[in-house]
């Protein structure tokens, strides 16, 4: 059947009383018609079928003729049946119509029962670079609906420079509600807190737990006596556990032992209590130590609080930390075991005792076997710990473990090439390491050993040119070799190596430039 006669046809069928022939005709003229064609859609505006009336909607809007569209459209948009609204204002959309009218449809469509339209609404207005109603428009800051807000807060950031649009804003942060109130929050500059400071100290008072959250991460920014005796204040008060998490960690400071009791209260609840054990580890006293022992002993408490605690444990550095933590690495939980590497890491960083030394070494490289698939953090934990030197060549060697193999090559690099453990001959050993592992099959190795080439480079090991560089087949390759090796990965798959490959080359080529 030709255009013309699908034409004819559908004209015909728009007569017709059976809805659905109606509804099919209205349609296919939107698809084949002409633009004279386009007023006939709009007579079908008053339609009593809101299906029909849906179908013109549609049709008018793939005719693309704005005039037929510009009276009948915002009339459909105000429709009884939301479906008409929604393809009403789609239509709108697509045939790019202005004038104050559509702007008023649009408008009172923001605050529409179905969030489709609602959306349509803000497609809408976007496009047309208005707010409509401001305060309908900020009220949306806290739809139900993530498409509804999250485009709402896209449309009011677009026009932050609007009067109207940043009055509404701070009343909203000031005095709005729930979901609204914190998403104001959030759109407003940091400078504009000070401006607020008598609001959110109210707020902390909010019914809303998401509200007090909102307001307590904005009053962190102030460091006066005054915010933080509020805050202390809100934390004694508080029953959320998500809320107090938050005043934990913003008060949590070196020495303040107004924390060791709100602290205490939440040791043992699942969502705060992570947080109330590293606030205990800022204290960093007696009681507060205290307490965190006892967590870690007590297998009823939930594992990432005794993984917090052990962290804390470690960072705090008492005489007992180590022995308390080398335990933990065979705990049942993960997340003990976890915190435990991290607690020893920290032990670590801030230097062992000469007895500790050994223990801790060998835990630590057992467990790099032990669980390959936490080979990333026990290795963190490993950096700056000379005496593991000899067990992680001995793994880079001879691991099959790609996990083990990627965390190690990092570890094999000194801050200064006169550091323990890496002499002369230990350096050479350790970079001809490095450069094997740029042939290994696993990208994360070949990832690992670039970084770390580089960080040799960085501590000003020099490699021999090609003319001087030993015939041994061990000993590191020369400069230009080695350049080749590099130019060979710039065209790996894996970006990220492909970033790093470059740094090293750029190392090579400028060795007493920035790195």
């Amino acid at each position: 059947m030709g255009s013309e006669h699908q034409i004819a046809f559908f004209l015909r069928e728009l007569a017709v009383r059976n809805t659905q022939r109606r509804v099919a005709a209205a349609k296919g003229l939107g698809k084949v018609g002409r633009r004279e064609h386009a007023w006939v859609l709009a007579e079908l505006a008053g339609d009593p079928v809101p299906q029909v009336r849906e179908a013109a909607a549609i049709g008018l809007g793939r005719l693309g003729v704005p005039e037929a569209g510009e009276k009948v459209l915002p009339l459909l948009m105000g429709d009884m049946d939301p479906w008409v609204r929604r393809r009403a204002a789609l239509a709108a959309i697509h045939l790019e119509l202005r004038g104050d009218g559509i702007v008023r449809a649009f408008t009172k469509l923001l605050d529409d029962p179905e969030y489709h339209v609602r959306i349509n609404a803000l497609v809408g207005l976007t496009a047309l670079g208005v707010p409509g109603d401001v305060s309908t428009l900020v009220s949306l800051l806290g739809d139900p609906d993530g498409a509804v807000w999250g485009r709402a807060r896209s449309l009011i950031y677009d026009l932050r420079d609007d009067p109207a649009v940043k009055s509404e804003v701070i009343r909203t942060a000031r005095h709005g509600d729930g979901a609204a109130r914190v998403e104001a929050l959030t759109l407003l500059p940091s400078r504009c807190t000070k401006r607020l400071v008598d609001s959110l100290l109210a707020g902390l008072r909010d019914p809303s737990p998401d509200v007090r959250i909102a307001v307590a991460r904005r009053l962190s920014d102030v460091e006066t006596p005054r915010i933080r005796d509020a805050l202390a204040a809100a934390l004694d008060a508080e029953r959320s556990p998500a809320v107090a998490a938050r005043l934990l960690g913003i008060l949590e400071q070196p020495g303040d032992q107004r924390l060791i009791g709100p602290a205490r209260r939440w040791l043992r609840d699942t969502v705060a209590g992570p947080a109330a054990a590293r606030a205990l580890g800022e204290v960093d006293n007696g009681a507060a130590v205290e307490h965190l022992r006892g967590v870690i002993a007590d297998t009823a408490v939930p594992g990432p609080t005794r993984a917090a605690a052990a962290k804390a444990i470690g960072e705090c550095g008492r005489w007992d930390a180590v022995w308390l933590l080398l335990p933990l690495l065979d705990d049942p939980d993960t997340d003990v075991r976890a915190g435990a590497v991290d607690g020893l890491g920290a032990a670590v960083y801030n230097g062992l005792r000469l007895w500790e030394r050994w223990p801790v070494t060998r835990a630590l490289v057992d467990r790099l076997t032990a669980e390959p698939s936490t080979a990333w953090r026990t290795g963190y934990a490993l950096i700056g710990l000379p005496d593991a030197l000899p067990d992680l060549r001995r793994l880079a060697d001879s691991t099959e473990e790609s996990e083990v193999r990627a965390a190690v090559l990092p570890l094999l690099v000194p801050e200064d090439l006169d550091g323990p453990g890496h002499g002369k001959y230990g350096a050479e050993e350790d970079v001809r390491r490095l450069v094997r592992g740029l042939d290994d099959p696993q990208e994360p190795v070949r990832y690992s050993a670039a970084l770390a080439l580089q960080q040799w480079l960085k501590v000003g090991f020099a490699l021999p040119t090609d003319g001087d560089a030993p015939r041994d087949l061990d000993a590191p390759p020369g400069r230009d070799a080695l350049h080749d090796r590099l130019v060979a990965l710039s065209s790996d798959p894996s970006p990220r190596l492909r970033q790093a490959v470059a740094a090293v080359l750029q190392a090579l080529a400028d060795p007493g430039g920035p790195n």
